[in-house]
């Protein structure tokens, strides 16, 4: 099958980005795996930067805008474009470092800033939501989907509701209320619930239902005991 790949390119940020088309003749494969036989082949003097690591759909990496859409490029297949077009381009809610690679730090420090840790021994959770969101790949899509996320916003997004709902699910009642109020801050009070990030997860995982989950244990439940006492 022959394949025609437009690239969007750029060095740096400081440089506007400009598209590369490339022609590959290849049999069905990845986009991922695709990307390294231009790079051994008609790129090799100057190869696309992108990130990749596992090629197994576990680490997220690999995010990247496949035809319009933020896909993972080890998960699609070339059979899915009939037309023989593919075009590639870096998510847009992150700073480019080059080409199709971006800088996903704002992720790792909403983290941090969030507090998604528990200080005390963990607790049962009864609801599967636990595991449900430990499948989370911190791949950046539903971030890039997201009509309410922006690099350096008060809201953090999905990808910093999967760790914290499964953190509040086995919360003690201390680390609950400490993971609740900036659960708040962070995501319950910027949330639109467009619900894009469940539709493009690429682990599938329910954000509807750890949604429902999270408000109900760090809102809700909370409200009412103010409200009894």
């Amino acid at each position: 099958m022959k394949i025609l790949f437009e690239i969007t390119r750029q060095k740096s940020q400081a440089e506007k980005p400009y598209v590369q088309s490339v022609e590959l003749e290849t049999t069905d494969t990845t986009v991922a795996r695709a990307l390294e036989l231009i790079n051994a082949g008609q790129l090799s003097d100057d190869p696309v930067q992108w990130d990749c690591s596992c090629r197994q759909k576990k680490c997220g990496a690999c995010a990247m805008l496949i035809n319009g859409r933020p896909r993972l490029a080890c998960d699609t297949m070339l059979s899915e474009f009939p037309n023989g077009k593919v075009t590639l381009a870096p998510l847009r809610k992150f700073p480019v470092v080059r080409d199709l690679a971006v800088d996903r730090s704002v992720m790792f420090d909403a983290l941090k800033k969030l507090g998604a840790w528990l200080e005390d021994e963990a607790g049962e959770d009864g609801t599967g939501m636990a595991y449900d969101a430990s499948r989370c790949l911190q791949c950046g899509c539903c971030l890039e989907v997201c009509p309410n996320f922006y690099a350096g916003g008060k809201f953090f997004g999905a990808s910093a509701l999967t760790p914290a709902s499964r953190l509040i699910a086995q919360a003690s009642k201390e680390d609950g209320k400490r993971l609740s109020n900036t659960y708040k801050a962070h995501f319950y009070n910027g949330c639109g619930k467009s619900l894009a990030c469940r539709d493009i997860c690429p682990a599938g995982i329910d954000t509807e239902r750890l949604l429902v989950n999270s408000n109900a244990a760090a809102v809700w439940k909370r409200s009412l005991r103010k409200n009894k006492k």
